[in-house]
């Protein structure tokens, strides 16, 4: 079973109905014993990261999802749920993140050409740069769904694959059994439910 965690941000319907189109049980939940008790977890994520890690550690699910990736279960962190396994983010400020992976937060702003829409909205090809059990089903250039202002950098020790938007962004990383993607992959169609799948396939441990 998923667990999905439910801290007051996220899509987090399309992503149970998601696993049930590749026929994966998924569990919506703010339940600790629930999240324990689960194969794989969740963490999806949107609106600003200062706000999101607050519900996060005002609910106590922080450290229930610390000490579940220091198990070695496999998480997968969604949009602002990518954002949030990192050290720091500057959205509005520094906030600190979950810190399981290295690297930080900063506005697409920074480093696209004046002139390029922000956010960053629509399908977009991924670039692999580190093969990964995440794509066991996904080839390089197959497009996905972005909608995002920020983006990780300085993360090259997780980066797997990143995406072109008048600069190379990063699109997925992952250590271990920590994975994150900035994409959507349950408005990504095909591609994004052959993603998910693989994410059902990968082993616990670190």
């Amino acid at each position: 079973m998923v667990a999905i965690i439910d801290y007051g941000v996220g899509n987090l319907f399309s992503l149970r109905s998601s696993f049930a189109a590749i026929g994966v049980e998924a569990e919506v939940t703010s339940d600790p014993e629930v999240i324990r008790g689960a194969d794989r977890v969740i963490l999806p994520g949107v609106g600003a990261f200062g706000d999101a890690a607050d519900k996060l550690r005002e609910s106590g699910l922080d450290r229930v999802v610390r000490e579940e990736a220091e198990r070695g279960k496999p998480l997968m962190g969604i949009c602002l749920g990518m954002q949030l396994l990192f050290e720091r983010s500057y959205e509005y400020g520094e906030h600190l993140g979950l810190g399981l992976l290295k690297g930080e937060i900063r506005p697409i702003a920074e480093r696209i050409p004046a002139g390029l829409k922000i956010p960053q909205m629509g399908w977009n090809a991924l670039k692999i740069v580190r093969e990964s059990p995440l794509f066991r089903y996904t080839k390089d250039g197959e497009y996905v769904y972005f909608v995002h202002s920020y983006s990780a950098v300085k993360c090259e020790d997780s980066l797997l694959a990143s995406t072109e938007y008048g600069a190379e962004l990063t699109a997925c990383v992952g250590k271990g059994n920590v994975f994150g993607c900035q994409f959507h992959p349950e408005k990504s169609g095909e591609v994004g439910l052959r993603m998910l799948k693989a994410f059902c396939e990968t082993e616990a441990g670190r």
